[in-house]
This record gives structure tokens, C-alpha cells and sequence, in this order.
């Protein structure tokens, strides 16, 4: 018997795959599964793929639903945790997926956000220094944002090594559609997203002041884009070198950071990171380079946004904070073609 855990949530992209991986993973066990406009359906009229999950019910997301939980997940959108999760039991573990206690600045979530601050969580990416230790002696955690873990695993240590300097940060990334959520929306319609990749929300986007948390950076340019593909983030983070560190030297640094992480691959020199190669994982691809004109720091990751930048990094919170392998049900390959 594995321990038991629960997802609100569950009939969104990050919920269903919050479901999938629980469904394979050899140490957790799903009591509950709540989706409120859903409740009443099965969960494979929505995740038709989760065949092992067949007659299981989605219901009501209400306190009440996770009372044999030892560990909620939620995959709620930006603003609902709060609530649900103020009226869960001392003694139950939290996993939020969404943005309602990543931020410590009420400030920062007032410019971004509606409603009211609700307080800052631990926060969930185990790569940064301190934090894994951290993770695994908390109650409630804050899982990242999926542009927030696509950027910061490039960047944080940069500029904690100071080889990139803080004032000077751009990060360019294109997301697939369900980064989107999937609530129909008339411009990711197949018809408006196939054969086009548009920017939105340049400069305004509310994943910029975590970016900044997570990272160090004092001044970011974040450009979101929407790229034509169901699942995926490709970030370039360029920075102006604080010295005159050459390429060799800058990816020195993150080969030092992250030479025992299990899911954080940096890749050979020249090769460069490709979104299918993570579809599906909780893996992350590194690439960096020092642009030969401009002499900035050039970084390009790869994640699956449901994966590492969602559903597969809350499950490996879970399993640090439940005393479980960190790599329980997750891997950092990805499924091709």
C-alpha cells in the first residue's frame, strides 16, 4: 500500500497528467480525483489515455473529498489554491501547482494576480541551492511555474557564480498550446495556432517577478511565445558576462551545478536542446554558448511543460517531502518520434 494522495484539479492538462504519472508511480496510491465542472464524469472521458484509470469518478472539488489523503495535489488555476487549501487538515501535505504561494512580495502578486496575497510556500524546484533539503522538511509546497523552471535552471547559476550579470537578463521562450490551460479558447483553436508562432503578453507577463525570485535577476526582459505544438517550452536566456569569462568557462559553471542532478542534462557542445526530446519526462536540456558578436551569454533549455514544468516536478516534491526516492516515477527521457 502506497501512500495516499489526491489531485483537485484533475480534469485540466496538469491535473491529467498529474494522474498519469500517480497511475505509474510504485509508491502512491489516488484516493481522490476532483474536477468541479467535470464532477460526475470518469476520468477517462476527459484522459481517454489513462486506460488504467477507467470507472473512476471525478468529483466535487470540496475539503470534504480529501479526507483519506495524506498528500493533495493542486492543479487548480491561479488564485483558487488559497482557499482549498486554508480548509485542508494541519496534518495533510500540500502540493500547489499554481501560483498562489510562489511569490514572497505582495506587491509582486498584486501587479500580477487578482485577490489577495496569500502568503509564501516553500518553494518547489529541488536543482536550486538549499531548496531540496528544504522541500523535504515541508508541509506545503509551492511547485514553479513552467516558464519559471525553463529559465531559471540556465540562469540561477550564472548569476550565483557571477559570471552574468543580473542587470542585464532576456529570456525568449515558445510554450505549446496546453501551457494555455484547457478551458477552449478561440485563438488556440487548431485553426488559429497551426502554421503560426505569435508573442503575447511581451512585457507584462506574470511569471516575470518569479523568474526574478527564483534567479537573481534585478532586471528582466521576458518575452513569451505560443508555438504550434500541444506540449513543450524553449527558452534563450542571454546575459551580459559580468568578466571575461569565455564559453568554456561559463558552461563550466552549470556542468558543476548540475553533475548530480538526476533530471538536468546538459548536453555535448554544439548540440542543442530540442523540445520532443523531453515530451513526456521530467527532464531538462541545457545548451551555452558566448554569442561570437555580441559577446552575451547565450543558455537554451528544453522541458515538457506538463512535465518538468508542471505535473512531473509537484511529484518530485512529493517524493522528497514524502521521504520517497526523488526519481520515484519519473524519468528524464522523453518519448520519441
Amino acid at each position: 500500500m502506497g501512500v495516499r494522495v489526491a489531485v483537485a484539479g484533475a480534469s485540466g492538462y496538469a491535473g491529467g497528467e498529474l494522474l498519469r504519472l500517480i497511475a505509474g508511480h510504485p509508491g502512491l496510491d489516488l484516493v481522490a480525483a476532483t474536477g468541479d465542472s467535470s464532477a460526475g464524469r470518469a476520468v477517462t472521458d476527459l484522459h481517454p489515455h489513462l486506460a488504467t484509470l477507467a470507472g473512476v469518478p471525478l468529483r466535487p472539488t470540496a475539503p470534504e473529498e480529501f479526507a483519506d489523503a495524506e498528500l493533495v495535489f493542486l492543479a487548480l488555476p491561479h488564485g483558487h489554491s488559497a482557499a482549498l487549501a486554508a480548509a485542508l487538515p494541519a496534518g495533510v501535505k500540500v502540493v500547489d501547482l499554481g501560483a498562489d504561494h510562489r511569490l514572497v512580495d505582495p506587491a509582486d502578486w498584486h501587479r500580477y494576480y487578482p485577490g489577495e496575497h496569500a502568503g509564501r510556500w516553500t518553494y518547489g524546484l529541488p536543482e536550486l541551492p538549499g531548496q531540496r533539503a528544504a522541500i523535504a522538511a515541508a508541509d506545503r509546497v509551492a511547485a514553479t511555474g513552467c516558464y519559471v523552471v525553463a529559465s531559471t535552471l540556465p540562469l540561477a547559476p550564472l548569476i550565483a557564480a557571477g559570471v552574468a550579470d543580473p542587470d542585464d537578463v532576456v529570456v525568449v521562450a515558445a510554450s505549446g498550446t496546453s501551457g494555455a490551460g484547457r478551458s477552449p479558447k478561440p485563438h488556440l483553436l487548431g485553426s488559429e495556432v497551426l502554421n503560426d508562432v505569435s508573442a503575447y503578453k511581451v512585457g507584462t507577463h506574470q511569471h516575470t517577478p518569479e523568474i526574478k525570485q527564483a534567479t537573481g535577476a534585478r532586471s528582466l526582459s521576458f518575452t513569451p511565445l505560443l508555438a504550434p505544438m500541444p506540449r513543450g517550452i524553449l527558452a534563450t536566456v542571454t546575459a551580459r558576462p559580468t568578466g571575461t569569462a569565455g564559453a568554456g568557462e561559463v558552461r563550466q559553471v552549470l556542468a558543476e551545478a548540475y553533475a548530480d542532478e538526476p533530471f538536468v542534462s546538459l548536453l555535448p557542445d554544439g548540440t542543442w536542446p530540442h523540445t520532443a526530446a523531453t515530451f513526456g519526462s521530467n527532464g531538462c536540456q541545457l545548451q551555452i554558448t558566448i554569442d561570437a558578436d555580441a559577446g552575451r551569454i547565450v543558455a537554451v533549455s528544453a522541458i515538457d511543460n506538463l512535465g518538468k514544468g508542471a505535473a512531473g516536478q509537484a511529484v518530485q516534491c512529493a517524493n522528497l517531502m514524502l521521504g520517497l526516492p526523488e526519481t520515484a516515477g519519473l524519468t528524464a527521457n522523453g518519448v520519441a518520434p
